[in-house]
């Protein structure tokens, strides 16, 4: 079966200089995949001639009139941008002309009209979004990342079911570890919510192992961590405004004297390899989860080689069918809990 995939290519602040060279060096990659580029078909054009390249039945380029912008209003995007390049990509997923969506786009505007065009999958409130985290022993996922400021335990654990069904899809863990996200280990802290959370994760037949703290994101002893949107939006951000506070404070002390540049020239093999494991590149790709279709967030900032990494987090996803994963393991708990 070849795999297509819609790509929002007018989307994030590179737009097709970013979205085309990547869709591109993914071609070379996979012989079964069909990449559909969508926008204002002129600018596409011209891109992939700048780039030695044209359509062919690989590489499909589907006109759309309208952009949403990174400011945009998701209202907005919904009711006056219903030619953009976002809206219309989606629009083929739910058509069954592409399997899943790309976007770089406004994150607001891209959860909206996926949720309105696509809608969400039987048993779902709210959809969810998921990403991979560097860890010690691999990598974590972590859900939600700001779909959902405010949620319900309910909803904490269809997250729950969600990023499950995820990670056993996409990393082959059959029965992954699933935690909360809390103030502390002791199941006498946090809110009413996360306690209530807790404890239908414990009545489920998820691989739940109780709490963990922030700190235990990155030490890879959970698959899974669960918390609202509004924690996880920070967590992230924290996490990311860490990472360049100490590429900053790395850099200036290298250059600081001819003996730490020498020191930085000596030690280049391990500074590339640590780049190499927590290169947020290697990690761009946020799943939209809850959806009856696939749509893969790309960071507005993403290069070529950041976007080519969300074309392959959407690939792995229509490969392992995780909307019906989902979907199935979701009908499953809850024919189990009206059965208690």
């Amino acid at each position: 079966m070849r795999l297509s995939i819609a790509l929002d290519a007018m989307s994030g602040d590179h737009g097709p200089s970013a979205v085309i060279p990547a869709a591109l060096d993914t071609l070379k990659k996979h012989d079964d995949l069909q990449l559909i580029l969508v926008g204002h078909e002129d600018v596409l054009r011209q891109t992939l001639r700048d780039h030695g390249a044209s359509e062919d039945e690989r590489l499909i380029v589907h006109h759309a009139s309208q952009r949403v912008q990174m400011n945009d209003l998701p209202s907005q995007a919904l009711r006056s941008k219903k030619d953009s390049s976002m809206r219309v990509a989606i629009d083929l997923v739910r058509d069954r002309v592409a399997h899943a969506c790309v976007s770089a786009g406004n994150t607001g505007a891209l959860m909206a009209t996926a949720r309105f065009v696509l809608k969400t999958l039987p048993g779902i409130d709210r959809p969810a979004i998921c990403t991979t985290m560097p860890a010690i022993n691999g990598h974590t996922h972590l859900l939600d990342l700001g779909a959902n400021v405010d949620s319900t335990a309910e909803q904490l654990f269809q997250f729950a079911v969600m990023g499950s069904a995820l990670t056993s899809a996409v990393d082959n863990i059959p029965d992954p570890k699933v935690a909360l996200l809390n103030i502390g280990q002791e199941e006498i802290k946090g809110s009413d919510r996360v306690k209530e959370a807790a404890a239908l994760l414990a009545e489920s037949d998820l691989n739940y192992v109780g709490f963990v703290e922030g700190t235990d994101i990155f030490k890879g002893k959970v698959d899974v961590i669960v918390c609202d949107g509004f924690v996880g939006n920070v967590a992230i951000k924290a996490s990311e405004g860490v990472a360049e506070m100490i590429a900053h404070y790395a850099k200036e002390e290298f250059q600081r004297s001819l003996y730490s540049r020498l020191a930085a020239l000596l030690s280049n093999r391990v500074i590339n390899a640590l780049r190499q494991k927590t290169d947020p590149r290697r990690y761009n790709g946020a799943s939209f989860l809850g959806l009856r279709g696939i749509v893969i967030k790309s960071h507005g900032g993403a290069d070529t080689v950041s976007f080519a990494h969300a074309i392959e987090e959407a690939i792995i996803e229509i490969q392992k069918n995780v909307p019906e994963r989902i979907s199935s393991h979701l009908e499953s708990l809850l024919t189990e809990r009206q059965a208690i």
